[in-house]
């Protein structure tokens, strides 16, 4: 079975997920173009080389729709002998891209693959698609179903994590967000996006937030209480039956910001690179997929991990640097402790919290965060994990070469 190697990475920038965004004139597909460019331009790629173009979309309509990977492929000029799928695990869906495509790479039947996700969040709002998971009154009903804000929550009553612990771990998110900014930590990776005109539409992420602190975080109301008392506490309290009442802590502050963005990664066999004349950076060392419970829907990163830990014969002190999704401040708080991984060596570089959450690309950008962040130190292994919609949990490791 071939290693499968990392070769490079890029994403765009994280524009504000609403109408006054800066990337909400940039359809999906040109943010795709844009990086696809990008990636060919910058290591000479030869693109006939790519066997496939692996796409994480989690709310796959109207522009989005119809296989935006092979139709994102041809609007960028490559060879059109390179194919495309898009696939949705939920908020997972940009690191299972890159699962799929070192999947694919080990089993010896593709020698190159690009892999990564988009979401345009500020166009397709979240449950545009619709689905029975939250739309068939007779599912849900069946399933547990809450909204993952009213999930979170629960984590941290469970956990005994307070409002001023949440917002804590959302402070550091931004301090650490906007100290690599400044110190140019995401250069690397980071393709300004222009206008059919040239002219820069967004060369930075647009909502870290360098001046936030407790006091300011402390004067938002929080978000899901209302959707608790509707009937969905209530829901969650008839499984978790050792909770009296569930303590809403998270609001839009310590919760993953609505962004627009996209991020690639360029995936392949010792063979395939050394063709494209390209330097491997990484190895990816195993991957894991689990499901876990639905109504809390939130705590799958820790059996993921630990799965993906003993598939590559490790354990967690053997881990250098984590990405845990800030999909809500409690997940990745829970994650370290059930891990006994101190969060110094977690998300050094801030988070979701702090750049936002662009739901089908933010898997491949956090592995290349890792990976950049990873060098940059000098250090060798990493894991990057996610929480995912529905109850499931998704972890990826690699090593530097």
């Amino acid at each position: 079975m071939s290693d499968a190697f990392i070769y490079d990475h890029l994403r765009t920038p994280r524009g504000k997920g609403k109408k006054d965004g800066s990337l909400h004139q940039a359809a999906p597909v040109w943010l795709l173009r844009t990086l696809l460019q990008a990636l060919a331009g910058r290591n000479h790629l030869d693109t006939a080389l790519v066997d496939d173009l692996i796409l994480g979309c989690v709310t796959p309509v109207g522009e989005q729709g119809a296989d935006i990977a092979r139709t994102a492929v041809l609007d960028a000029e490559w060879a059109q002998t390179v194919a495309g799928v898009t696939q949705s695990r939920f908020c997972a869906s940009g690191l299972e891209s890159v699962n799929l495509a070192g999947a694919k790479v080990r089993s010896g039947w593709e020698d190159l693959v690009v892999a990564g996700g988009v979401e345009s969040m500020s166009r397709w709002a979240m449950g545009s698609d619709g689905g029975a998971w939250a739309m068939d009154p007779r599912v849900n009903q069946k399933l547990g179903f809450v909204p993952q804000g009213v999930g979170a929550d629960l984590v941290a009553t469970l956990e005994g994590f307070s409002r001023a612990d949440v917002d804590a771990f959302a402070v550091r998110s931004h301090q650490r967000a906007a100290a690599a900014r400044a110190e140019g930590r995401f250069q690397g990776a980071l393709i300004p996006v222009h206008d059919i005109a040239g002219l820069v539409m967004l060369a930075e992420d647009e909502t870290i937030r360098p001046a936030t602190t407790q006091a300011t975080l402390a004067a938002l109301k929080p978000s899901f209480t209302a959707m608790g008392q509707m009937g969905f506490d209530a829901t969650a309290l008839r499984k978790y039956t050792t909770v009296e009442r569930i303590d809403h802590v998270h609001h839009a502050g310590n919760s993953s910001g609505i962004v627009d963005g996209a991020a690639l990664m360029l995936i392949g066999n010792a063979e395939g690179g050394a063709k494209a004349g390209l330097k491997p950076r990484a190895r990816i060392r195993a991957a894991a997929v689990i499901g876990s419970e639905p109504t809390i829907m939130l705590t799958g990163p820790t059996p993921a991990c630990r799965k993906a830990l003993a598939k590559a014969g490790m354990a967690p002190g053997d881990i250098d640097l984590w990405e845990v999704n800030e999909a809500f401040a409690a997940v990745p708080m829970k994650t370290a402790r059930d891990l006994g991984v101190d969060l110094d060596r977690v998300n050094v570089n801030g988070g979701a919290i702090a750049m936002g959450h662009p739901l089908g690309a933010t898997g491949c950008i956090i592995l290349g965060t890792l990976l950049d962040e990873l060098e940059r130190r000098g250090l060798s292994t990493g894991c990057a994990t996610l929480c995912v919609g529905g109850g499931m949990g998704i972890a990826t490791i690699i090593e530097r070469v």
